[in-house]
């Protein structure tokens, strides 16, 4: 049965049908116990989902709606190593990236963890030569600077985690990104760095990506430009995170200095993997596997805690009810941190990306809306930008808070001004504003619906609980929904369409005729840009 003509389905339109005129604060005054009820705790973390639509009838009506899709199976089936992702025809299984060695997951009938840790404990040796100096570039300088070189989640992962996480790096490392194709983002980096004393990591799981080729073939003549140095020189300063070890060693990088990963591995989830070595490099590999300890904590509370007292799953749902049956076609991500000022882009893609879908994994269009609009900055920032929509726009956007206990800060007051911040966004939200009569600019309707998630601090564990408890949301509605949420082939696309254009130029900048086979917008504008 189609998941829209199925009876949890049907059962939760007809909530909706009739709780739609109670508003949040009346479900408080006839619930005394209600914050009790709609809260949990697990391991550090805090979450209130109170202040949402959610009610016993509803919450019982989601988890059925749970059931009915059978996401226990689904779960099991995940972590079982099966090949979930059916058009690439591959298991999606990061979650072995961060579990212990004596863990045993298997692809295909083979134990990966031997190969995953093998990996880790050549990081492992890695990150310790580096930092003791032991690995020194071409002219005997140590390394001081990492410049990693990916884009999609071969970039976003790392780049967050290492802002985020600033606080604990290393004295004497240094890290920058680079993802654009864009020249002025690479040429920007290299010119704030010394190439005696720097480490380029090139991250690409096929070695094919072109955007990140183009801007590793431009290092590696840079490098070879600024230096004098010899050919051979680029194996102390180059190192690759693939799994095409041949063109990585055609590019100059020695064998003993690729990383490799599982085919199980996507690029939205791979800062677990050997993706994440700039993370490693930059805190500490012990910090690393703070982050990874994290992330496992998370994934073992997802596949054993009951359904109701389950983060990602309840999580989910809040999502599922928010999406299908109030049609709230966007969400705001709003951490209270400025260090997680790149999170809710991180978000961004690996949600959008993976469910942004209108077809089923079976083939079928869908007539009911599946990933929402993501978007969000870091509070208080995001206060001064765009929460004036949120409060009084006729559009509701659910929005989720994200908040710390403690500060990192030693100025403790400035994150007493912090919380209360985010207290107050969430409880505006909730209770609104009544109508004055010279001023009816100022009314705030209210009853718009906010869960918050407060964290101990903002540790590598921590951080590894929060994005796993994302990843496996995500997995959830996923699962629902009916999607593939591993595979991407909006993005692809376009890619095919870039290289049909840039095959195109060297005739349209020789004065070729106009090609027929673009659009004609298409074609003016590359006149405009390369014939006028």
């Amino acid at each position: 049965m189609d998941l829209e003509h199925s009876p949890a389905w049907g059962a939760l339109k007809n909530l909706q049908d009739s709780h739609k005129h109670t508003t949040l604060m009346e479900q408080f005054d006839l619930d005394p116990k209600r914050v009790e009820r709609f809260t949990l705790r697990f391991d550090g973390l805090y979450f209130d989902y109170s202040k949402t639509a959610m009610s016993d009838s509803i919450r019982s009506a989601l988890l059925s709606l749970a059931d009915q899709q059978d996401l226990d199976g689904q779960k099991r089936a995940l972590f079982s190593g099966a090949h979930i992702n059916n058009s690439e025809d591959r298991a999606v299984l990061h979650m072995a990236l961060r579990a212990p060695h004596t863990a045993a997951y298997h692809v295909d009938g083979q134990n990966v963890s031997d190969a995953i840790h093998d990996t880790l404990n050549q990081m492992r040796s890695f990150c310790r030569d580096i930092h003791d100096g032991v690995w020194r570039g071409h002219n005997g300088k140590a390394i001081n600077t990492i410049v990693h070189i990916g884009i999609g989640g071969s970039d976003l992962g790392p780049y967050m985690v290492c802002d985020a996480l600033k606080d604990f790096a290393l004295s004497n490392m240094n890290v920058h990104f680079v993802s654009n194709v864009d020249g002025a983002a690479l040429s920007q980096c290299l010119a704030k760095i010394n190439p005696d004393e720097s480490l380029f990591l090139i991250a690409s799981k096929s070695f094919t990506t072109e955007e990140t080729l183009k801007n590793a073939e431009s290092a590696k003549n840079w490098f070879l430009n600024k230096t004098g140095a010899a050919h051979s020189a680029i194996a102390k300063h180059f190192a690759a995170m693939t799994v095409n070890i041949d063109a990585a060693t055609t590019f100059g990088i020695a064998p003993e200095n690729i990383f490799g990963f599982g085919d199980y591995v996507g690029g939205r989830f791979s800062l677990w993997s050997s993706i994440g070595l700039p993370i490693a490099l930059y805190l500490g590999f012990d910090k690393f596997e703070d982050l990874l300890r994290g992330a496992h904590a998370m994934d073992q509370h997802f596949l054993h805690a009951a359904p109701h007292e389950n983060l990602p799953t309840m999580l989910a749902l809040i999502g599922i009810w928010h999406r299908n049956f109030c049609g709230y076609e966007s969400l705001a991500i709003l951490p209270y941190a400025q260090n997680l000022n790149a999170l809710p882009a991180y978000l961004q893609q690996m949600d959008m990306e993976s469910n942004g879908k209108t077809v089923d994994r079976h083939g079928r269009s869908l007539p009911y809306p599946t990933g929402p609009i993501i978007f969000g900055a870091s509070g208080t920032n995001g206060q001064h930008a765009f929460y004036q929509l949120i409060h009084q726009s006729q559009t509701i956007i659910p929005c989720e808070f994200i908040a710390f206990k403690t500060a990192l800060s030693p100025l403790k007051d400035h994150h007493d001004a912090l919380l209360s911040h985010v207290l107050a966004q969430s409880r505006a939200l909730m209770i609104g504003r009544a109508a004055e009569a010279n001023a009816p600019e100022k009314y705030f309707s209210g009853n718009r619906p906010s869960t918050t998630l407060i964290a101990e601090a903002l540790t590598p564990y921590h951080l590894g609980q929060i994005l796993a408890l994302y990843e496996h949301k995500i997995f959830v509605q996923g699962a629902i929904w009916g999607l593939n949420s591993f595979d991407q082939p909006g993005v692809e696309l376009g890619k095919i369409l870039a290289k049909e254009i840039a095959g195109a130029l060297p005739a349209i900048k020789n004065g070729a005729s106009t090609i027929t086979s673009f659009d004609p917008s298409t074609q003016n504008m590359l006149d405009y840009l390369y014939k006028d």
